[in-house]
């Protein structure tokens, strides 16, 4: 027998066993995925990874059910054990080989309806230990029914909760960034990573929730269909899911494109004409205007990637590029509550302040709020503890913070929006709208001033607030704030991102 002939006859069998693993060998479970309009896990995988990139870990694991099934029945009906597992590269192109490297974890949900069994657990703390050895970010397909009790094969425990699964993708917080889709249902097990994740994306198809229809209803707590547990028009409001995406194909899209901004800067790079920003403000300071167009016009074209839009909505946080550098951003809604920091967007702001500082973001803040929301609403929804938060992340924020102030700075809000004082961003400036001071003008007169409003009514009541009102005003005007340099400046609306740049260093 010659060398040719020997090798034929040891890697056709190896081929063939690579073949069973994949999408070929399964064709009834890829129709029937088709069917639903959703994609297999390895299309994801290609979809999202570098071609030709792909290393994968435990490609021939089956399901630990040896004493219940067949192994041919193993090898078509529980390839992988559920679960795809490797290393990849992601968006080499655009940030060289050395940063596009990452962590892919992609569960299966043809294979036992992507449950979490033994060697599904075993592959996932594999990646997870090389994400933290190599400091590696994470991508991580979450579809998937949870804990999975079949696995006849593993006698040597009680109730296997002394995995690492939680533990180590938990200690990953801060150290590399988590990224998480999913589409499909999502519970128990796969809900507690996907929510563990920095950044939380899900297709309109998805149902996210701690627990499936059968726990539900073993635990006596009634009988549910699958598509009543955590719909995306729940997650989406109450702050689980950060991206909302159509389907599959733009959800990998998306979870491409956020990788991106921890990658590094881009070469290429444009901006619309910043001459808008001097006319996108009413004449009017009572008056709204769009706070997303601002920042449309202010980051880089096509850049700007809100994250939560439909929670914490007085606040607005998501990532941008200037001059092709990523950075966090966060502004204040003047159309929502005018743009008061409300309790709910101030723990989102913190949440978010906490992950640019992990990875070395730098922060915009566009400032322009009357203050915190007060009130026995506000206060209901635990408003001390949650705008502290806000405070306490701005204030041991790592990254350099540049704030703008848009327009109205006032009060402990302002300072909040400011990382939790002026003295804290490496650079603060105003636009020339922009007025400050220790809280709301209107609310300031009803105070300060209440003897002598009360001792007037209808008409010269209304005068004399309207006088004090215009006086606190021209007093706390940007110009008189940067002359007390309480602030570092006022600019033109237009140079922002030429001061952004320059006060940042990032040039």
């Amino acid at each position: 027998m010659t060398s040719k002939q020997s090798n034929h006859h040891s890697i056709g069998p190896f081929m063939d066993r690579v073949a069973e693993s994949l999408d070929g060998n399964r064709n009834a479970d890829v129709e029937k995925r088709h069917a639903k309009g959703f994609r297999t896990a390895r299309e994801n995988l290609e979809h999202l990874i570098d071609q030709g990139s792909f290393v994968e870990y435990g490609q021939f694991a089956v399901a630990a059910q040896r004493s219940r099934r067949s192994l041919d029945e193993l090898k078509s009906k529980t390839a992988g054990d559920g679960v795809i597992t490797g290393l990849a590269k992601i968006n080499t192109q655009q940030f060289g080989a050395k940063k596009s490297q990452a962590v892919v974890i992609v569960n299966d949900y043809m294979s036992l309806a992507g449950t979490q069994g033994f060697f599904h657990h075993a592959k996932i703390d594999r990646m997870l230990q090389v994400a933290t050895e190599r400091s590696l970010p994470v991508v991580m397909y979450t579809e998937g029914g949870g804990g999975r009790p079949g696995d006849t094969d593993v006698t040597t425990q009680i109730a296997g909760l002394n995995i690492t699964t939680w533990l180590v993708w938990s200690q990953l917080a801060g150290v590399v960034p988590r990224i998480a889709v999913n589409n499909g249902y999502c519970f128990a097990g796969n809900a507690a990573l996907y929510g563990g994740a920095d950044i939380c994306i899900a297709t309109q198809s998805s149902f996210i929730g701690m627990a499936g229809p059968a726990m539900i209803e073993g635990g006596g707590l009634g009988t549910f269909a699958p598509t009543e547990i955590g719909p995306v028009e729940v997650n989406s409001k109450n702050g689980v899911i950060d991206i909302v995406a159509a389907d599959e194909t733009e959800a990998t899209a998306l979870a491409k494109q956020v990788l991106g901004y921890f990658q590094g800067p881009l070469g290429d790079w444009s901006a619309a004409d910043q001459s808008l920003l001097q006319s996108i403000m009413p004449e009017d300071r009572r008056y709204t205007y769009d706070i997303r167009k601002l920042i449309e016009v202010l980051a880089d074209s096509g850049s700007f990637l809100e994250l939560q839009p439909d929670y914490g909505k007085t606040i607005v946080t998501g990532f941008m590029r200037i001059e092709g550098h990523p950075v966090g951003l966060i502004a204040n809604d003047n159309c929502v509550l005018g743009g008061a920091v409300d309790a709910v967007s101030a723990a989102k702001a913190a949440r978010f302040l906490n992950l640019c500082s992990s990875f070395s973001l730098p922060v915009v803040s566009l400032c322009d709020t009357p203050g915190f929301m007060v009130g026995p609403d506000s206060e209901a929804e635990g408003a001390a503890r949650k705008m502290a938060e806000l405070f306490t992340a701005g204030a041991n924020l790592k990254s350099p913070l540049v704030c703008i102030f848009v327009r109205k700075a006032y009060g402990l809000g302002a300072m909040a929006m400011a990382g939790s004082s002026f003295v804290k961003p490496v650079y603060s400036a105003a636009w020339p709208m922009g007025e400050f001071g220790g809280m709301g003008l209107e609310g300031a007169v009803k105070l300060g001033f209440k003897k002598e409003l009360d001792e007037l009514e209808g008409e010269a009541r209304e005068d004399l607030f309207n006088k004090m009102v215009a006086k606190m005003y021209e007093a706390g005007k940007a110009e008189e704030a940067a002359a007390f340099l309480e602030i570092d400046g006022v600019i033109n609306p237009m140079d922002t991102r030429t001061l952004i740049i320059n006060s940042i260093g990032l040039n």
